[in-house]
This record gives structure tokens, sequence and C-alpha cells, in this order.
């Protein structure tokens, strides 16, 4: 009853608020201007009414009426009225900052023109009281405030004249300020020049020194107006800053100002901060004064506070991050070496007394290092230290190590929960970031231990960013051996021991005994008992998702009342997460406890929670994607150490027949479907193939229904999984699946989501590989089908066009004789192939172009393709010329690797035409070895091997086949400059010597996990091979490469014969002359290698 009455009067309160306001604004808008003397007073009371009454967006005031009574006092009260026009920019700040009411287009146009009028007529001791009023008309309508910028913010205009460093009225300064701010408020801020404009007023404000006459008050309410105004700017999107010098000018001055009124900090701050050169960003040397001018030591007290840190975080998130790595180390500290320690962010996170301004401190912390992966994975110390200078990799290694002592220093010291869980969320940011497998090891034991106790931390914030962080340990990296230990080894101070104090079990207790109720008897389990090699943290993850809360009295979290009550949401969703990162980083310690996982799994899909339900379901891909892993050809794990077969069937036949189906089914959570499919993608293929058949045709069929769904994501995620179903050996053998699954692909190509799409063109990718390898039966009209759908999709994005492409390729290298001889089949080839030369042209990205060159060259593989033909005389001839021009001027080299690769299919002479085009396709291979180490990226550099063994292969391949009247060509080639560089490469080839095809197949993936193939490589010498084996190789190559000798001489001496019968054979006979002695001066130069290496 209390209660209600005190409800009661509530709403009579809010209740009278309104009638006043309605009855005070009704008053306002009888009155009319130029009525008689009595209007001032009218005026001046009912003013003094609305501004006395205390206003809630709770009151029910429409903003309508708000913004009609705006704008009918202002036609009421005469600019010559100051005083009115005093209370009638307080009404208007009054009314819009407690009602929190935006005005609409009308009202700030009118309004806004009131205000602008009143600075220039009015008298100065109004314009504090009108700009508080601009301030909040504009507040975030900085975009529809166009036609007035040029009075505010133009030259002369009134803004910039009030928020000049000169300007001695430091309220005016202020309340200018405040008004700049509110105009760059918001996403769609203001465009440039204006933004520009306020950036560097701002700045300006920050840079100038105090006025000798100012009020200290004041001069930090200024500063503060200036930092939340470039906060404003930054926060609208990236920057571009006006050179480096501005954006080092600011980086200093907010420095200073994080420790400006500081105890002890009483230094000259430099006025600019230059970045350090970075050796993997820097092309040239970055130019930087000697003495950089010095700003005055400052004593100001009273601006240090949490608007300095945010908007040195708006900075952070609003540059580009390799722009802001040059000046990491002015704010994250190294390893000190002597003297005093440097004042960095984690100086502030460390002696800082207030709280919030530590949180605020690790939230920059945490925005530098987000990201930084790529910056800080240069970070090496595993090399012994050199004395004579210090490497940048070192440099950064102590970096890494001193942000771990100094956050670990501040996790022992802090009190606030707030801020404990930002030093946690920080210190998850370095793991996910910093390279431990080249870093010494011992960095992460310390912190995986101090972090124990933090998981019985009564704040739900605070155990939930203790299980992101050790998502991160096991994640990073993995698997680290460090983090192996630390799984495994079991410790009477573990943060499992707490929960088992409470009755928890090992997850191989059956399920009847592991989820008791709360009047278990406690003690009945000790530490030392759980499961031996089993991970605690595993242990850990599993109690958390499915054991009561050990403390009731906790109050977060829902279900807080109830004496079985589980932990909070967040933790239990968190607990899952970390659970699928130790599966997917550590599965071989987790695969003892594969099927209580999968229970675990099972009960949280049968929960009511979507988000717990979805977890659950993610679980079990993972630990369907550890299985696969096991059993890929390249896994060195002992087959011992699998899991077996029948361990595997058994756990998918329960997942099977439990609550994943209704997840299936799920149609009001699509999210939920989606994750179901992605696990049924996750099923290894051995296992599915002794699955009972009822099993099986659930899979199919579920699949096939919803690639129908209007669901795009669940659209999408079945369709992907047919495409990992299309490669089980059980059911490409079943003709019926292909087609249906060719037919659903087919249909998902056309659908209008960009990501059906992709995951379709996948899909059809992994179809046709199968097509290649086992030379499926179909009907013509769906090979037709598929060739043209492909085609179509070879012009659609690039994520569509990079598998599309692949398809394309594999489907031109399956057709057969009779199927390239049908009139319908005409031309629909030639549209293929030239939708792969122009793919090849394009400037699309590497993965596309390089997907393009290996289809040509899988298409070439195909022998009843007419290559070299009449028939085939245009596209041929457009594929040899688009491979050519990319293998000399495409600035990849892995696209370079693959056109050459390409280049050397064709497996008989007539494939590359007449001698015209065979000579092109030479002199474009051999321009491309001789410049092959010219390039405009050093990354590239890493590929010159690769580059140069695919090019020299490819030569020697042409060598084989060539014939007579290749002849001219070749010896002009090899005899000039060209022919020496191609013969120390071809020397070094000859001797197994050489590189990669410059890596796997980049189509075969669609970023997920499970299912796509590996094509076969252009080119020879692979990674791991022996001595001997590159022995062999080199032999066999010296053998191929002498018979090409021999077939040479004897068209040397046919020439010869058919001279003396009188024809006219001399260019081609001199030019086989000239090849003949080139080869024979490489062989010998082979064979005196080998003499002076077995001497």
């Amino acid at each position: 009853i209390k209660h209600l009455w005190v409800y009661f009067l509530l709403e009579a309160d809010m209740g009278s608020v309104a009638g006043q306001f309605s009855h005070y604004a009704s008053k306002l808008r009888s009155l009319r201007a130029g009525d008689p003397a009595s209007l001032k007073t009218q005026l001046n009371l009912l003013f003094d009414q609305l501004i006395s009454e205390n206003y809630s967006p709770n009151h029910n005031i429409r903003p309508e009426e708000v913004c009609a009574l705006l704008i009918h006092v202002t036609r009421l009260v005469p600019l010559s009225q100051e005083h009115l026009v005093v209370k009638l920019c307080q009404l208007t700040h009054h009314l819009l900052n407690q009602l929190q009411v935006i005005v609409d287009e009308q009202t700030l146009d009118v309004c806004v023109c009131y205000v602008v009028r009143a600075l220039a007529v009015c008298s100065l001791w109004t314009h504090s009281e009108v700009l508080q009023a601009l301030s909040t008309l504009i507040y975030g309508n900085g975009p529809r405030c166009n036609r007035h910028l040029i009075e505010l913010l133009g030259d002369g205009g009134v803004l910039r004249l009030y928020s000049d460093p000169s300007q001695p009225d430091m309220e005016l300064r202020r309340a200018a300020l405040t008004c700049m701010a509110n105009l760059c408020l918001g996403q769609a801020s203001l465009e440039d020049p204006y933004r520009s404009v306020c950036f560097r007023v701002f700045l300006q404000t920050l840079q100038s020194p105090k006025p000798p006459d100012a009020e200290e008050l004041l001069y930090c309410t200024v500063i503060q107006g200036a930092v939340k105004g470039l906060q404003s700017s930054l926060c609208g999107g990236k920057w571009r800053f006006g050179g480096q010098e501005e954006l080092g000018a600011l980086l200093a001055v907010l420095k200073r100002l994080m420790f400006q009124g500081c105890p002890g900090v009483c230094v000259e701050w430099p006025s600019v901060l230059y970045p350090a050169p970075l050796p993997q960003y820097e092309t040239c040397s970055t130019p930087k004064p000697p003495e950089p001018p010095q700003n005055p030591p400052t004593q100001t007290s009273g601006v240090r506070d949490c608007g300095v840190l945010l908007c040195l975080l708006a900075v952070v998130k609003a540059v580009e991050k390799r722009t802001l790595y040059g000046y990491w180390s002015s704010f994250i500290p190294d390893a000190p070496i002597g003297g005093p320690p440097p004042l960095t962010l984690l100086t502030v996170v460390l002696k800082d007394p207030s709280p919030k301004v530590r949180a605020c401190a690790l939230q920059v912390v945490s925005a530098l290092l987000d990201g930084s992966r790529q910056f800080l994975g240069v970070a090496e110390d595993l090399a012994p230290a050199r004395t004579s200078y210090t490497p940048f990799s070192f440099s950064l290694a102590t970096a890494v190590r001193e942000l771990h002592r100094s956050l670990s220093l501040a996790l022992l010291a802090e009190a606030s929960a707030h801020t404990l869980t930002q030093i946690i969320k920080c210190l998850a940011h370095l793991v996910c970031n910093a390279p431990y497998n080249r870093l010494r090891p011992g960095l992460l034991s310390p912190l995986w231990r101090q972090i124990q106790p933090y998981l019985r931390h009564r704040d739900v914030n605070v155990r939930v960013s203790v299980l992101t962080l050790y998502g991160a340990l096991v994640s990073t990296q993995a698997p680290l051996s460090e983090v192996q230990l630390l799984l495994t080894h079991t410790s009477q101070e573990t943060g499992l021991s707490w929960r088992q104090r409470e009755g928890f079990s090992s997850p191989h207790t059956p399920p009847s005994h592991k989820y008791h109720n709360s009047h278990t008897p406690r003690g009945s389990h000790t530490p030392g008992e759980e499961e031996p090699g089993v991970p605690w943290l595993l242990q850990l993850c599993v109690s958390l998702v499915t054991q009561p809360k050990d403390d009731q009295s906790d109050s977060e979290g829902p279900g807080g009342g109830g004496a079985t009550a589980l932990e909070p949401s967040p933790v239990r969703l968190e607990a899952l997460q970390v659970l699928a990162h130790l599966v997917r980083g550590y599965f071989p310690l987790c695969q003892a406890c594969l099927c209580e996982l999968g229970q675990v799994s099972a009960r949280c899909l049968r929960e009511t929670d979507p988000s717990i339900q979805l977890h659950g379901a993610k679980l079990l891909e993972e630990l369907g994607t550890g299985i696969i892993q096991q059993y890929r050809p390249d896994n060195s794990q002992s087959e011992s150490c699998r899991v077996p077969i029948s361990q595997v069937v058994q756990f998918w036949v329960d997942v099977l027949s439990g609550p994943l189906n209704g997840a299936l089914q799920s149609h009001q959570h699509p999210t939920l479907q989606t994750s179901a499919c992605d696990t049924l993608s996750s099923i290894l293929p051995q296992a599915f193939t002794q699955l009972p058949e009822k099993s099986q045709v659930l899979c199919v069929t579920v699949l096939l229904g919803l690639t129908y769904s209007d669901n795009s994501l669940v659209k999408a995620a079945a369709v992907r999984a047919l495409g990992v179903y299309i490669l089980f050996p059980c059911l490409r053998e079943d003709v019926m699946f292909v087609a249906d699954t060719a037919n659903a692909i087919l249909t998902a190509l056309d659908d209008r989501s960009p990501n059906v799409r992709s995951k379709a063109a996948w899909s059809l990718g992994n179809l046709t590989d199968t097509l290649i390898v086992f030379q499926e039966e179909l009907s013509d009209m769906l090979v037709l089908q598929m060739l043209q759908s492909a085609t179509k999709a070879a012009f659609d994005k690039d994520r569509v066009k990079s598998n599309a492409v692949r398809a394309l390729g594999n489907l031109l290298h399956f057709l057969s004789v009779s199927q390239l001889t049908r009139p319908g089949f005409q031309r629909p080839l030639e549209e293929a192939v030239s939708a792969l030369v122009t793919t090849v042209q394009s400037e699309a990205t590497m993965k596309v172009r390089w997907n393009a060159c290996y289809a040509l060259g899988n298409a070439f593989r195909n022998p009843a393709l007419p290559l070299g033909t009449h028939y085939s005389a245009s596209w041929s001839g457009d594929a040899f010329s688009a491979l050519c021009c990319v293998v000399t001027s495409c600035q990849n080299f892995k696209v370079r690797i693959k056109s050459a690769a390409a280049l050397s299919v064709p497996a008989c002479r007539h494939c590359y035409g007449d001698a015209e085009r065979f000579g092109d396709v030479w002199r474009s291979l051999a321009a491309a070895l001789e410049h092959s180490e010219e390039t405009q990226d050093f990354l590239e550099y890493r590929y010159c091997s690769s580059l140069r063994h695919t090019l020299t292969h490819t030569l020697t391949h042409l060598l084989r086949l060539s014939q007579s009247q290749d002849m001219p060509a070749l010896g002009m080639s090899l005899g000039m400059e060209e022919g020496r560089g191609f013969k120390e490469h071809l020397v070094k080839y000859l001797r197994g010597e050489g590189g990669t095809d410059g890596g796997r197949r980049g189509g075969g993936t669609d970023g997920g996990r499970g299912g796509g193939t590996e094509g076969v490589g252009g080119t020879e010498g692979g990674r791991g091979e022996t001595e001997g084996e590159r022995e062999r190789k080199g032999e066999e190559r010296v053998r191929t490469l002498g018979e090409t000798l021999e077939r040479l001489r004897s068209l040397c001496v046919d020439g010869e014969e058919e001279g003396d019968e009188g024809r006219d054979g001399g260019e081609e006979e001199r030019s086989a002359l000239v090849v003949v002695a080139f080869l024979e001066d490489v062989l010998r130069s082979c064979e005196e290698l080998k003499v002076s290496h077995s001497d």
C-alpha cells in the first residue's frame, strides 16, 4: 500500500507538471506581438513560472508542443528587450535540456536565426546566455545548420570570434567552444571545411597558455570545453589530419593534460610528438627537428579527468592503426633502464587516485592493443641480447613484458570492481595480440595463476572478464607448450577447488550424479580427485555452465532467488565460449571428455535461453571440427591417439537423436538454425558413412529443405553444409543426392543475398571438384546449367567470383568430347573462357585472380578441349595472352606464379597454337624470369625463389615440346642477355633447388572449416624435401633435359639433310644449333658442379 501511494503521488506530480506547462504555454500562445505595455510584464511572469518548474523526459510533454512554443515566443520578444531576450534564452536551454528534446528543422531554423541576430544586436552582457541557448539548440543538429555555418564558423563568424585565444572573457570563450562541440556531435557530423575549422580551434585552445589574469576555475572549464569538442569532432569517423605535425601536436597536448596537476609532476613538455621510425612500415626517414619547442611547465590543476583520456580514446579510434604505431613509445612503456620511469598511460593506471580515471586509461590501452597483432608480431626475444645495438623486435618484446608487469601490479592493487574489470579486459587484449611463440616462456604462467582467485569474485562482470581472459589464453597461438602445462597442472589453489568444495565432480561423473541439487553434502570431493589429464579449466567451465551457484547471496543475474539457481547468464555464456576455445586449440587434452561435453551441449540446447542454445550448438561444432582435424592426412598425430571411429559414430548418433533436431527446426531463432547447420557440416566423413541410414537421411533432408529458408543466414549455412557433404564418399556416389544438391546450389546462386551466393559458389566449387576426381555421370542439361551459372557468378562480387572461377575451371576440365561437339555447348564454352580471361586481367583481389589463373590451367588439363585448333583460335589465344600479360606485369608474385604454372599445363605442342603464339609465350616467360626480382612491395620478395622456380619449370617444359618452327624464337632469346640469366636459374633447377608453387589453393575454403579440396600444384619443389629426394628429382630433370637435347640434335640433322636436298631451312637450322649449344653448356655446367661437390 505504501508503494502504491508513493506511485500515485509521483503520477499526480508528473501530471501536475505537464498540466502546468500546458497552462502556461497556452497563455503564452494567446499573447500577440504589439499588445499593450502589459505584454512585457506577462512575458516576464510566464517565463519565470516555466523556468521555475523541474522537468524530466518522463513528463508527458510532447516535443511538438515545446517546438511550437519556442517558435511563438521568438516572435513575441523583440531584440531591444534584452532582459526578456536573456529569459527567453534561459527558457530555451531549460526546456530542451531537462526534457531532452532535439528540435525539428523548422524550429531550429527560426530559433538559430533569432539567437544569431541577438548576438549581433544585443549587449555583450547577454551573450553568455544567448550562446548557451544556441549550444542547446544545435545539440546533435550540426548537419542541419548548413544555412547558418558561415555566420557561425566562417571568417569573422561569431563562434570563431568568441573562441579565439585572445578573447579575454573566459565565460564567453567556454560557451562558444561548447557550441562548436555540439555542432560536431554525432556520426553525421559537420563536413569539411567547417569540421577542420572547429578542430583547429579546439587544438589551438589547448596549446595556448593560460592568461595571467584568468581565474583558475574558469580557465579549466575552457580547457574542458575544448577537450569535449575534440572528442566530438573525432567521433564522426576516421580523421585525416592536416599533416604529421598536427597529429603529433594533438597527442603532445593530450599527454600533457593527462598529467596536469599531478603531484610531483613538473616537467617541460614538447609541443609536438614525433613518431619513431618503424622498420616494417617506414619506406623513408621521418623528418624530426633536433630540438622541438617546449611548452613551459604548468601547475594548472582541475583539468585532469576522464575527459582528456576519452578524447585520447577518440584519437586512437579515429586514426589508422599503422599511423599510431610510431607513437606507441610515448604512451606504452618499455622496460626502464635507470632513471625515473617514463610518464605513460600505465603511470595513470598505477598511480592515479581516481578509479574512474584509471578505468579510462585502461580503455585507451585496450584500444591501442586491439588489432595490433601485425605490429606486435615483430616482437621477439628468443635470441640472445646483442650488446652493440638493440633491434626493434627486442624493444617491442620488452614493451610487451613491461605491459605484463605493469598490468599485473595494477591487478594486485585495484579495489574497484569496475576498474578491475577493465584491467582484466586490457590483459585479454594484450594476450590476443602478443606473439608468445616468439617470446621467452614465463609470461603467461604468473598471469594464469594470478587471475584464478578472481573467478570467485562477487561482481559478475569481474568473473566474466576473467573467463574472457582465460579464453584469450587458450586461443592465442594455440597450442602453446606453456599453456598446455598450465592446463594439465593441478594445484590445491586452482580456481576449481572452490567449486569442488561445493560438490563439483569430474565431467566423467554420470549425469545422474553430476547434476546434483543444493542438498548434496559438502566435502564429498577433494581437489585431487579430478580425472587425471583432463584440463581443470574444462572442468571449471562445465561446472559453471551446469552447476548451481556456489554463493546464493550473490544478487546479480537472473534466477538469484532460487536455492538451485545457476550462475548468471553472462558467466555461463562466457564459460561456454572458453570451452569452445579450449576444444579448438587443445582438442587432444579435451577428447577424453568428448561424450561428456556432448551432454553439456545437449543440456544447453534443451534450455529456453536462445543465447545458451546457440553457444551449445557452437560447442558441438567445435567438437566435430576437432575430430576432423585429427583425421586429416597431414595430421602427424598417431592413430592410437585419435578418437576411435566407433566413439565418433556413437557421439553423433547421440547428438542427432537429441535436441539438435529442435534447433534445426527453430524457425523463430534463425541464428540458432544457422549454427545447427554448421554443426551438421562438422561430422567426420568416415563416421557419417557408418551412421544409421535414418540419421544420414535426416541430415540430408533437413539441409536440402533449409536451402529454401526465407532467412538468408540459414540458407547460406545449409548450402555450405551441402558443399561439405558433396565430398563425403558415401554421398557423392548417390546420383540423386548429387543432382538434388546441384539444383539447390544453382538456385542459391541466384539469391539476392551476397552471402548466400558466396556460399553457393563455394559449394559449386566443391561439387565440381568431385566431378574431376570421380568423373561422375550427370545429365548434359545439368552440366550446361552449372557452366552457365558459374559463368554468370564470375561477374559477381569478389567473394562470389573467387569460387565461381574455380568451378568454371573444374567444369572446363570435366567436359567430354561429346559435350564439346554439341552445338548447345559451344557458345557457353566461349563465354566461360571469356569470363576467366576477363577475371585474370581485371583489378580484382589477389585471391580472385589467383583462382582464375588456376582455373585456366585446370581447363588446359582437359585433352578434349580444342586448344590450338581453328575452332578455338579466338578464345584460346585470349587465354594465353591474358596469362602472358599477368606473368610479366602483375604486382602480386603469387598470381604470377600461378599464371606461369598454368602456362606449363598443356601436354602437347599443338595446344600452344602456331609458332608466333608459342614464341609469345616463351618471350613472356623469359622476360618475367629476367625481371623476377623487381617489385615495389618488399613483402613480395619472399616469393621470388618460388616464382623463378616456376618460370624455369615452364620454360623447360616449352623446350621439351618445341618443334623446328619454334627454333627462331628460342634461338634469338637464348642468344641474348636473358639467355645467360635463364642458364643460371636452369642449372639450379636441374640440381633440385627451387621453391614451391606459391601457396595452396586459394579458393578451396570459404573462411570456415570442414570441406574444400586443395588443387594440384602446377610446379615441383615442395617444402620439407630431404637431400635424397632433391637429388633424385634433379637427376630426373637432367635426364628429361638430355632427352630434349637429343631430340633437338635430330632436328638439326634432319635440317641438314633437307638443306642438301635444296630446301631452305637455314634460319631454323641455325637457331636449333644455338638452342643445342645452350643445352649442352647447361648440362656441362651441371656435371662440373656435381664433380666439384663430390670432391
